[in-house]
């Protein structure tokens, strides 16, 4: 065991052992431990675990198990009884226990030993001392298989934040979005089925939803049990992807069956527990459907409760806790949930309430919860001492005899109070209209709470909206926030709609653009720049971004990598789009700011709602919007693969085919890279389903209007980089939009030019063979105006379309072709001919062609990037090739010695030539897929020869080593192992490998013989010596592997080829369609070798003119704006269509349609029973209706019973016994229904049990009780007057017990004035009684004299001014400002004022905030003001004997040129600088103390002001 100071460390091969049995309670540790501290320093933990998301159930690594196992012991304790006292009662089993409970042989040596403290009192203070804790670890439960829970054996007095430290950094748990404390009863009890489902479903779904942690007792029995039935049925339910809910039990250790199993000094991984309750006596067993335990211990056994006060200061740690996550920063918000319990409970509920927590009341579920739900809807003279004790007759049967006078006094006095701030209070009926589920009635309890705190302005609806963004509860922020009872500007959703954005949630985003949030006001340069730093850091486009900051980093020789700039990321995504785009952010120069002029460092959303809001109320002049907001945000969506976001967006996109169609191309280019093969698949997917988006919208336009759907295609979007849709769909390679009808249609037309597409081939052939044909009408123009004209213009348009300059180059080139293979067999001449020179001048206009091609740059590219483009296509490869074989072929021509290669060279380039060939019947429908189908079965014969190669080659080899000997020349061992082998896939198999068929004259025995191969080794009689039968079997096997089985496989490679192409033949055809109209209607209209005229007259005009080169409007197309805009417009009304239209479809597809009726049952189900309820409360009624009627009845018939017997008429002794029924009971109001009057007319804050700044408790007094004129027997309030402290002045007069005689009540005694506002009050025992009755406290209190106390308050107004000048005004009614200040130490602002000091005009804390030179003035003006109120304070320091009186006096400034209000502005914040001061909006949620807002509402109302 380790001793002072050190660290418990252990051997790993130790940590995984059971550890031994050390007695039923606690283990022995020498003496020394007892002098240790109680906590010592946190020492920082360097686990991986800690910063790791939760792994809660997964097994430890060694290190991990090392690092807990030393920090836990270093910085937890528990409690251990260090002197045994003898006790008077006895245990269990019939021993002799310690004071403590526990038995004598589980104390320590130690603490058996020492006599001398025998007989005395058992003290814990002292006979209890803290020791490192042993119980930590894992806990497995026996025999019920489920994962391991984390549990912790604590000590009492453990600083809630190192229990915080522990769960969230070595138990890896995330922090809670929401903590839920239940509590109830303990012991089991029973709940109707269907209120049991609902409160586990909704307790289940608030968790899950929220991410929240649930805390409760932890033991197998009560609410406790219910809590983990309800977690138990959710993890049996759901799958892993849906995460595991955190649920806390906080339980007494001395309190824990079978918690011996839970020792081990060194950790338990994990420690087996048996779940008993058979055997467990007066004790608990832990449940076994909680996911973490803390044990309190505090040195006892079997003492219930102790856990109780940690677990109220850890829930409060937590509660003040900030969680800032994905842009969003919130308090942790606490919400108590109550089912059944007894008087803890209560206790419970009203701590909850008196802190500002919220609880939420599960009516039905049984007594506490019961009794308070039956009164929450009333009003609180209508709470009285008989009405709760008819409820806990009702509900605590069993206990009612326990509770006396003073219990149920104390009982009504708490009520109501819990009553009395019911907007901290929820009752979730089950009946309830609108509220089917416990975790609404959770959520819409935090959410009232939070409506009904006190803040400026939109404090508190915004923080109830960051609640709801942090939850993930859209639905809630639809029923509870987004209502009529406050208006919402877009701005103000500016800085949750980025939280949402960043955070992935789509309904928050769709719900916020239904709200009015305009995506133009919204979308800055610096909410992109926000944006885009908070990529998800997984993604492939976060990893592209920070190459390219580093790549800058390089360049520029930071010290540091420098920040996202817009720059960057338009970088990133025009290498994603393709160089042909423009960039879409272009570098801002030194003189340029595309930013906001004033920096934001940190953007973040915090409590207060500061930092990103900033972005949003800075002057427009200074906020630089973007082009296109809806683009920005798309990409920063699709670049991410959030599907749900960018679908909610694109929705709102106006040029939405483009935008469609480069997400596709982002998506197509970004999975590429992604690692993930889900992620991959994703992207694939979505980029698909763009796709057929932009197909959709293009097909609804092409319905409207071919013409404007066809202009769409290739207007030049500024949006999308100068690009076209036509574009960004053949470089994102979507062959369906492509092979659309519409856009084939297109294609058509620019492939005819200006002619009709109805004109035949042939006639085009005539026409071009002999041109005069064109004037006789045989060929048709789509223009009217060139019908009729027979002049140039026909000509011109003729010959200028693509169709014919096709079929002129098709003719050309046969020519040149024809001519070619004339020179090559008949005319080839070591002096050529003209025939070959019309070849070599043929042959210069084609480079001449591809000179052009390479050069033409119509876009801006740029030389590489176009020689790039040129080299990517296949067939221009291929003209390259076939050019630079003939110059090769033609320079050897021209040298005598090599004329003859030159002739097979130039044989060579004819034979690429012809295969140019394929490309010209590309454009025919019925070739130009099979084309496509043999270039793929080329790359299948490309791969399928790496096989065949491995088996030829290893055939070869094989045979050359066995038949040959030592063969030396190069060329017949290559025939030898290649060629043969080759050779005998196709039959040809070798004579000399098999005996038999052996001929030695058709080889070379030395292999001297050039022409002959080296014959095989033989003996001297000419037979060979090689292995017959070896070469035989290796033959049998190479063919069966090459012509059966290669040859077949290759076979079935080319069918599936064949099939995977014929499918989508038509969308390949189609879509390479385009690649040679797009060719040839670029290219000059005359054919090689005319050509050259054209390429001459570009010569004059690019390079001696340098006129730029341009591109045809058929193609790429610049729109004016108007034309434009209104082009836009129509397509996105189309797109409205396209989306209804497919609403409709989803509406009426069958599993849809399942749903919807199976949701349409269940809500007829849960109507049915609601209705049922219904009934059976109105049955009730009706029975409670007769009831009172029988009532009525019996008390008449008893007074004709008395009158007869008093006539004479029998005596009444003998008249039957009428016993009354019992009278109906209250009737209960709506929540939402509560009058104004339900308010106690009496004081409140006064009677609060807890006295401020000071031990002392209230006697409870309730309402009806507080009057002095009503009777209270058992009424006896402590005594508390404030001792006179030794900081007080000398100056500062007191009142004391020892000078009350002296004192003359009801006048002006000396300086000080002891009249009250209300008149003469009452001097009882020569103690002055509070006019306002009773407060449960007597004496002075912390109030300096008895009796009154006076008090002055100014109310120093303003009207608030729009920036116009003019008066503000809300609901027709002005608005007022009013001056508010906040002293140290105080969580309220409060009017200027305060106590008078006796003799004093002006209160002590108004000097405070005004200076000195100021106070004449200030008191002409209070002189000059206007009462506002003068009476009796409401305060939490008055007592039955002294009380505050104040009088408020209206100091309003009309005008905002008011002279001496200037002047006051200038003097205020006088002596005291911590002290601040403000003005501010007056309503009914500023944050001002009760009694304040009380005067503040009455100068309001004087003033005939908004309040």
């Amino acid at each position: 065991m380790a001793g002072p100071g050190r660290q418990i460390k252990t051997l790993t091969s130790e940590l995984n052992k059971v550890c031994p049995d050390e007695g039923d309670g606690y283990s022995v540790y020498p003496k020394s431990y007892y002098d240790l501290d109680v906590v010592p320093n946190l020492r920082r933990s360097n686990s991986t675990f800690s910063k790791s998301k939760r792994r809660t159930h997964f097994t430890l690594s060694t290190n991990e198990k090392e690092n807990i196992s030393s920090w836990i012991p270093e910085n937890i304790r528990k409690k251990e009884c260090v002197y045994f006292i003898e006790s008077s009662q006895m245990s269990d089993s019939g021993k002799i226990v310690c004071e403590c409970g526990y038995l004598r042989e589980q104390h320590s040596e130690e603490a058996i030993k020492p006599a001398m403290f025998q007989g005395k009192e058992w003290d814990p203070r002292r006979h209890v001392q803290e020791v490192p804790t042993d119980a930590f670890g894992d806990l497995c439960f026996t025999g019920l298989g489920q994962k391991a829970a984390k549990f912790v054996r604590v000590s009492l007095d453990t600083p809630p934040r190192v229990i915080y430290q522990l769960m969230t950094q070595h138990w890896g748990l995330d922090v809670p979005n929401l903590l839920i404390s239940v509590t109830g009863g303990a012991k089991n009890f029973n709940m109707k089925l269907r209120l049991k489902n609902i409160f586990r479903r909704g307790l289940v779904k608030v968790a899950q939803t929220t991410g929240a942690w649930i805390i409760s007792g932890g033991s197998h029995a009560g609410v406790m049990k219910q809590v983990g039935e309800a977690v138990r049925g959710f993890t049996m339910s759901s799958s892993l992807k849906e995460g595991e809910i955190v649920t806390i039990g906080i339980a007494t250790w001395g309190t824990v069956h079978n918690r011996n199993s839970l020792i081990c000094p060194m950790g338990s991984f994990p420690a087996e527990y048996l779940l008993d309750e058979e055997s467990q006596g007066n004790l608990s067993c832990l449940d076994s459907n909680h996911s973490h335990f803390i044990l309190v211990d505090d040195g006892t056994h079997g003492k219930y409760g102790v856990e109780i006060p940690l677990r109220t200061k850890l829930e409060k740690y937590i509660s003040e806790q900030t969680k800032v996550k994905e842009g969003v920063a919130i308090k942790i918000p606490i919400v108590c949930v109550v089912l059944e319990g007894g008087p803890g409970t209560l206790d419970t509920i009203y701590n909850a309430i008196t802190n500002g927590t919220p609880c939420v009341i599960v009516e039905g579920s049984g007594r506490v919860a019961d009794v308070i739900a039956q009164v929450a809807n009333l009003p609180n003279s209508k709470i009285t001492i008989n009405l709760i004790q008819k409820k806990l007759s009702t509900f605590f049967k069993d206990s009612y005899e326990q509770f006396t006078e003073s219990k149920i006094v104390e009982w009504t006095k708490k009520i109501q109070d819990i009553v009395h701030n019911r907007q901290l209070l929820m009752v979730f009926k089950e009946d309830k209209d609108g509220q089917q589920d416990v975790d609404v009635a959770i959520l819409q309890a935090m959410l009232k709470a939070s409506r009904y705190r006190d803040n400026f302005g939109h404090e508190n609806w915004d923080h109830q909206l960051r609640l709801a963004v942090a939850w993930n509860r859209v639905d809630i922020a639809r029923s509870e926030i987004f209502t009529d009872d406050h208006e919402w500007k877009p701005c103000d959703l500016h800085p949750m709609m980025a939280a949402a954005l960043i955070a992935n949630k789509p309904e928050f985003v769709k719900l916020f653009l239904e709200q009015g949030v305009r995506l133009k006001e919204f979308v800055t340069w610096d909410t992109l720049n926000y944006l885009y730093d908070n990529v998800v850091a997984s993604s492939v486009f976060h990893g592209k971004l920070q190459k390219v900051l580093l790549e800058e980093k390089e360049r520029s020789a930071f010290s540091r990598v420098p920040k996202v700039q817009l720059h960057h990321v338009s970088q990133v995504l025009r290498e994603l789009l393709g160089d042909f785009t423009q960039p879409l952010y272009p570098k801002p120069k030194n003189t340029e700011r595309h930013r906001l002029s004033i920096a934001v460092p940190h953007i973040k959303l915090n409590v207060q709602g500061v930092s990103l809001r900033s972005l949003y109320k800075r002057s427009a002049g200074r906020i630089a919007f973007t082009m296109d907001p809806v683009r920005d945000l798309l990409i920063w969506a699709i670049v991410q693969n959030r599907r749900e976001l960018a679908e909610i967006i694109w929705a709102q996109s106006q040029d939405c085919i483009a935008a469609a169609l480069a997400c596709s191309k982002l998506l197509k280019e970004l999975s590429k890279e992604e690692n993930d093969t889900d992620s991959t698949e994703e992207m694939l997917t979505l980029a698909e389903e763009y796709e057929h988006r932009a197909i959709g919208v293009f097909t609804e336009c092409y319905r409207k209007d071919e013409e404007r759907a066809q202009k769409l295609l290739i207007r030049i979007s500024d949006a999308w980089g100068k690009t076209t849709c036509l574009q960004l769909a053949l470089e994102a390679k979507n062959m369906k939009f492509v092979a659309h009808g519409g856009i084939q249609a297109f294609l058509t037309k620019v492939w005819w030019g200006k002619m009709s597409v109805d004109n035949g081939i042939c006639q085009v052939i005539l026409c071009m063979l002999f041109f005069p044909l064109l004037y006789t009408g045989l060929i048709m123009f789509r223009e009217k105006r060139l019908q009729p004209m027979t002049c140039l213009t026909r000509f011109r348009a003729f010959f200028m379309a693509p169709v014919v300059i096709f079929h002129l180059n098709i003719l050309s080139y046969f020519s040149f072709l024809w001519l070619f293979a004339y020179v090559l067999m008949v005319d080839f001449q070591p002096v050529p001919s003209w025939q070959e020179y019309v070849i070599y001048f043929w042959l210069f206009s084609l480079v001449c062609e591809e000179t052009r091609q390479l050069f033409y740059d119509p876009d801006g590219f740029g030389f590489l990037k176009m020689v790039s483009l040129y080299l990517n296509d296949f067939w221009n490869k291929l003209d390259l090739c076939a050019i630079l074989i003939f110059i090769a072929g033609l320079t050897c021509r021209w040298i005598t010695a090599t004329f003859y290669p030159g002739r097979i060279i130039l044989s060579l380039a004819f034979i690429i030539f012809c295969l140019r060939l394929m490309h010209i019947f590309t454009v025919s429908k019925t070739l130009g897929p099979k084309i496509i189908i043999v270039k793929r079965m080329m790359k299948d014969v490309f791969f399928f020869l790496f096989l065949l190669a491995v088996w030829v080659v290893s055939f070869g080899v094989a045979k050359q080593a066995i038949l040959i000997h030592n063969e030396n020349r190069v060329d017949w061992i290559f025939r030898g192992v290649v060629y043969h082998s080759y050779l005998t896939i196709f039959g040809q198999i070798p004579s000399y490998i098999d005996g038999v068929n052996f001929n030695p004259d058709q080889c070379s025995p030395n292999g001297t013989d050039p022409y002959k191969p080296k014959c095989p080794e033989n003996k001297s009689n000419q037979q060979p010596i090689f292995p017959e039968w070896l070469t035989v079997i290796l033959l049998c096997l190479y063919l069966l592997f090459t012509n059966i089985l290669l040859l077949n496989l290759l076979i079935a490679m080319f069918n599936y080829t064949f099939q995977q192409v014929q499918e989508h033949t038509d969308q390949i055809w189609k879509f390479q369609r385009h690649d040679l109209i797009e060719e040839y209607h670029g290219r000059p209209p005359a054919p090689p070798p005319f050509i050259l005229f054209n390429h001459l007259q570009l010569f004059v005009k690019r390079v001696l003119l340098r006129k730029p080169a341009t591109r045809r409007k058929q193609l790429k197309e610049k729109l004016e704006k108007n034309e434009e805009a209104s082009l836009l417009s129509w397509e996105m009304y189309l797109k409205e269509n396209y989306l209804q239209h497919q609403q409709c479809q989803q509406k009426q597809n069958t599993e849809q349609t399942i749903q919807e009726i199976a949701n349409r049952v269940d809500v007829l189900a849960e109507t049915l029973d609601h209705d049922q309820v219904k009934r059976t409360g109105l049955v009730e009624q009706r029975l409670a209706y007769l009831e009172e009627q029988m009532f009525q009845s019996a008390k008449a018939l008893q007074w004709i019973v008395h009158s007869l017997s008093s006539s004479g008429f029998g005596s009444e002794d003998d008249a039957p016994s009428i016993v009354p029924s019992r009278a109906p009971e209250m009737k209960e109001y709506p929540e939402e229904e509560v009058p104004e009057t339900f308010h106690a007319p009496y004081h409140t804050s006064a009677r609060n049990l807890s006295y401020p700044s000071s031990i002392a408790v209230r006697f409870p007094v309730p309402d009806e009780k507080v009057p002095w004129e009503v009777e209270f027997e058992i009424y006896n309030p402590p005594f508390y007057s404030e001792e006179r402290k030794e900081t007080d002045p000398p100056e500062f007069s007191r009142d004391t017990l020892e000078n009350l005689s002296k004192i003359n009540f009801n006048s002006m005694d000396g300086e000080v004035n002891r009249q009250s506002f209300h008149g003469t009050y009452i001097v009882q025992d020569g103690l002055p009684l509070n006019p306002m009755g009773r407060t449960g406290l007597r004496g002075q209190g912390i109030l300096r004299f008895f009796g009154p106390n006076h008090a002055l308050h100014p109310v120093v107004t303003r009207w608030r001014r729009n920036l116009d000048g003019s008066i503000a005004r809300k609901s027709l009614n002005k608005m007022l400002e009013v001056l508010v200040v906040k002293f140290p130490l105080s969580d309220h602002w409060a009017l200027p004022g305060g106590s008078l000091e006796p003799g004093e005009a002006l209160p002590q804390k108004l000097k405070w905030i005004l200076r000195r030179e100021f106070w004449p003035q200030f008191q002409k003006l209070l002189n000059q003001g206007t009462e506002v109120y003068k009476g009796y304070m409401d305060d939490p320091r008055n007592t039955d004997n002294a009380w505050i009186e104040t009088l408020a006096i209206s100091m309003h400034f009309e005008d905002q040129n008011d002279v001496e209000m200037k002047r006051l502005n200038s003097f205020l914040q006088g002596c005291d600088l911590e002290v601040t001061v403000r003005w501010q909006v007056a309503d009914r949620r500023i944050p001002l103390y009760t009694n304040h807002k009380d005067i503040l509402q009455k100068a309001s109302v004087l003033l005939g002001a908004h309040y």
